[in-house]
C-alpha cells in the first residue's frame, strides 16, 4: 500500500515557497484558567477544550503532515480520574513526536507539570505494540487536566475520519487543516456535525475550519455502531492547482491501483503453478463448487500472519510455502479464480458497524476491507475472515455500499472500472435454525423424561462450529453439549454428528442428533406435576431498559427458527394450562411482517404438539421499531419461561 501512496503523491508535486506553519506559532496558556459552567457542575466530565490541527507542508522535497492535537478535561468523579490519569502518546508508523506535554490544574488554581523524565512503557494487548504514557499526579475532583502533542508524520490525505462527538460532554472544540495554497482539500460533515468553513482571509495558504460551542455527549447502548453514528468529519485532497490534477483521491484511481496490485505482471512459472494447484483442488467442475473448493483450501491451507514482508505477497512463495499476509491472499484468490475463469470482482467497503460506506464522497477511509464477488452466483466470499466461508460473508460488510472493481478488456489493453453497488444480506431462509423434541415421561417416574432432540443449524448459525469443525479432537463433547446446555446432568444415550465437513461448510446445515434423559424439566408439586416445557428451547435473550433507546439497534443477521416440540402426555394426566402455550406477536412493515414469534399447540389423544416458530427478516432496527423488535424479542423469552401443570384425570 505504500507504494499505492507515493504513487498518488507524485500526482501532487506541491511547489512552494517557504511559509511559516501554523503549529509553530501555536502553544498552551502559561498561566492557565479554565471554568465551569453552573449547568456543567452536575456532570462527572466536561471536555472543556478540544483542538485538533492536520497541516500539510511540503519541505526538503517531502510532502509532510504536522498532527496537533490540545485537549482539556475537567474531572468530576473518581471513575473519571480512573479512567483519565494516564496520558498515551501518540503511535504512528514513521512518525516523530515533536512535542508532548501535560499538567494537572487543581481546584485552587495550582499548575502542576507532568515530568517528561517519567514516562511509562505499556502493551497493547490486541497489537503487541508498545505503548508509552504519562501518569498524572496531584489529581482530585474538581482538577482539570490538560495534553498537548505535537507529531511529524507520513500524511494521511486520502480519507481520513475526524470525530467531534464522543462519550463526554464537549465545548469549545476546533478542528483545522492548512495545506499549501495549491493544494484543496474536500470535506463531508457526518450525524449532524457542523460544517467545515474555508477561510477566506488567510492569503499565503488554505485553511478549512470547523467550530462548535457545544457538542451533546453520545452514550453507548448494546449492539449499537457507536463509532458510526458519532458526529464526525471526513477529509481528502482533491486538487492540485499547479499541475491541474483534479480527484486526487478518487474511487476511479482506486480501481486502477487494485488491478495494477493484483492483476498484473504474472510470471510464467507462476502461471503454471496456479494451474498444477488449480487441478489439485478441484474435485468437480461448477463454478459454485470450485469456487468453494478454493475459499476452503485456501483458509485451511493458507497460514496467514499479519506482517509486512514482500516475500508474503509473492504468488511463487505462498504456492510453495503455504504462507501469506492479505495482500497474498487476496493475490491468491484472484490468481486461482482468474485461471478457473470464473468471472468475480474486487469489493472494497467498510465495517458497517464502525463507519457506514457513503456512496457519494470518495475517500479511503470507506474501503477499508475486502470482499471478492462471483458475478455468476451473486455471492460474495471474504479473503481476510477465516470464520467466513463463501456465501456468508462477515455480516458487518452486508447492508453497506461497496465499491465493486472489475477488469475489463479493450483490445489487448486491460485496466479496471469501479462502479458503487449495494452489497446485499444473507436472506433470512438461509440462516435456518430448525429443532424438533420428542419428550415421553417415565411410566415409573413422571419426573424422569427421555428428550430426542434434533437441531439443524443453516447459514450463519453453523458457521461458527462448522467453519473450525476439522480442527475439533472431541466431536462427542461438542455433541453432547447442546444436550448439557439443556440439562448439564443429563445422560446421554445416543448422539449423532451429520455434516461435519469442511465440504458441507454454508452448503448443508450443521445437524445434531442426540437422545438423553434428564430429571430437570419435570417437578412434583403435590398431586400434580410441573413440567418446564419452555426450558426445552434453552434460555432465550430477554430485552428490557430502565430508559427509552436513544439508538438503532444492530443485529448480526436475518435468521428464523422453526421449533417443534411433541410430548406424550403421561397416562392418567391432563394439562389443565394449555392456553399459556398461545403467543402471537408481529411487526409488520410496508404491508409485510419482519418480525414474528407465534406459538401455538394441537392435542390429538395423549399427543400434544407445540410449534414455536420465530423470524427477524431486517437485522437494522431503526430506533422507530426497536419497541416492536423487543417485544418480539420478549416473547421467546416468555415461552421459555412456560410451565405446564400436569394433573390427574379425575373421573365424574
Amino acid at each position: 500500500m505504500k507504494k499505492i501512496i507515493l504513487i498518488k503523491l507524485l500526482l501532487i508535486t506541491v511547489t512552494l515557497s517557504a511559509q511559516e506553519l501554523f503549529y509553530k506559532s501555536y502553544d498552551w496558556d502559561s498561566n492557565p484558567v479554565y471554568t465551569i459552567n453552573a449547568d456543567e457542575k452536575e456532570k462527572d466530565i466536561v471536555l472543556v477544550k478540544e483542538k485538533t490541527v492536520n497541516e500539510f507542508s511540503f519541505e526538503d522535497e517531502m510532502f509532510t503532515e504536522y498532527y496537533l492535537i490540545h485537549k482539556v478535561y475537567w474531572l468530576n468523579s473518581d471513575e473519571q480520574i480512573e479512567r483519565y490519569n494516564k496520558m498515551y502518546l501518540p503511535n504512528f508508523y514513521e512518525a516523530k513526536i515533536l512535542e508532548n506535554k501535560a499538567r494537572v490544574i487543581t481546584p485552587t488554581g495550582e499548575v502542576i507539570n507532568l515530568d517528561k523524565s517519567k514516562i511509562n512503557k505499556a502493551t497493547n494487548e490486541e497489537t503487541g505494540e508498545d505503548l508509552l504514557y504519562y501518569a498524572f499526579e496531584g489529581i482530585v475532583k474538581g482538577s482539570f487536566i490538560e495534553s498537548y502533542y505535537l507529531v511529524k508524520k507520513f500524511p494521511k490525505y486520502d480519507g481520513k475520519r475526524v470525530f467531534i462527538q464522543s462519550a463526554e460532554f464537549k465545548r469549545n472544540v476546533e478542528f483545522d487543516v492548512f495545506a499549501p495554497k495549491n493544494l484543496i482539500f474536500d470535506f463531508k460533515s457526518f450525524n449532524n456535525s457542523p460544517e467545515i468553513i474555508k477561510d477566506t482571509l488567510l492569503k499565503e495558504k488554505e485553511h478549512w475550519n470547523l467550530v462548535a460551542k457545544n457538542v451533546e455527549s453520545l452514550e453507548r447502548e448494546d449492539s449499537s455502531p457507536y463509532h458510526a453514528l458519532r458526529s464526525y468529519v471526513v477529509y481528502k485532497a482533491d486538487k492540485n492547482l499547479s499541475n491541474g490534477v483534479t480527484g486526487i483521491t478518487s474511487y476511479k484511481k482506486t480501481a486502477k491501483n487494485i488491478h495494477k496490485l493484483y492483476y498484473e505482471g504474472f510470471t510464467k512459472k507462476e502461471v503454471k503453478l496456479l494451474a498444477k494447484l488449480l487441478a489439485e483442488i478441484k474435485k468437480t467442475n461448477t463454478n459454485e463448487d470450485v469456487v468453494m473448493q478454493i475459499d476452503t483450501y485456501i483458509k485451511t491451507s493458507i497460514y496467514s500472519p499479519k506482517m509486512y514482508d514482500e516475500k508474503l505477497f509473492d504468488l511463487e512463495n505462498i504456492i510453495t510455502k503455504k504462507v501469506a499476509n492479505l495482500r497474498g491472499l487476496i493475490k491468491l484468490y484472484v490468481a486461482l479464480l482468474r485461471t478457473a475463469e470464473i468471472k468475480h470482482e474486487i469489493v472494497l467497503t467498510s465495517d458497517r458497524t464502525e463507519i457506514v460506506f457513503d456512496k457519494e464522497f470518495e475517500a479511503d477511509c470507506f474501503t477499508t476491507n475486502f470482499l471478492i464477488y462471483i458475478s455468476s452466483t451473486k455471492k460474495y466470499l471474504s479473503p481476510s475472515e477465516s470464520s467466513s466461508r463463501y456465501g456468508f460473508p462477515p455480516t458487518e460488510y452486508t447492508d453497506n455500499y461497496g465499491l465493486f472493481i472489475k477488469e475489463v478488456k479493450l483490445g489487448n489493453f486491460k485496466s479496471a472500472i469501479g462502479k458503487v453497488k449495494y452489497i446485499k444480506s444473507v436472506a433470512t431462509d438461509k440462516n435456518e435454525d430448525k429443532m424438533t423434541i420428542d419428550v415421553f415421561f417415565d411410566k415409573d417416574d413422571i419426573s424422569i423424561a427421555n428428550i430426542k432432540l434434533f437441531r439443524s443449524l443453516g447459514g450463519y448459525n453453523g458457521l461458527p462450529i462448522q467453519s473450525f469443525i476439522h480442527l475439533i479432537k472431541d466431536k462427542d463433547e461438542l455433541i453432547e453439549s447442546f444436550a448439557k446446555q439443556l440439562d448439564e446432568n443429563a445422560t446421554i444415550n445416543t448422539k449423532i454428528l451429520e455434516n461435519d465437513n469442511l465440504e458441507s461448510v454454508g452448503v448443508k446445515p450443521l445437524i445434531l442428533k442426540v437422545d438423553f434423559d434428564s430429571e430437570a424439566f419435570v417437578n412434583k408439586a403435590g398431586e400434580n406435576y410441573l413440567f418446564s416445557l419452555g426450558d426445552l428451547i434453552g434460555t432465550q435473550m430477554e430485552m428490557y431498559q430502565d430508559k427509552k433507546r436513544q439508538l438503532p439497534y444492530y443485529d448480526d443477521f436475518k435468521r428464523i427458527y422453526y421449533r417443534t416440540i411433541k410430548v406424550a402426555l403421561p397416562e392418567g394426566y391432563i394439562i389443565s394450562n394449555l392456553d399459556d402455550i398461545n403467543i402471537d406477536n408481529s411487526f409488520s412493515k410496508d404491508g409485510k411482517k419482519v418480525f414474528l414469534f407465534k406459538s401455538s399447540y394441537t392435542l390429538e389423544g395423549s399427543m400434544l404438539t407445540i410449534q414455536a416458530d420465530e423470524y427477524y427478516k431486517e437485522n437494522l432496527i431503526a430506533l422507530e421499531d426497536f419497541e416492536a423488535y423487543r417485544k418480539v424479542i420478549n416473547s421467546a423469552a416468555d415461552f421459555n419461561k412456560i410451565t405446564l401443570v400436569l394433573k390427574p384425570k379425575t373421573t365424574d
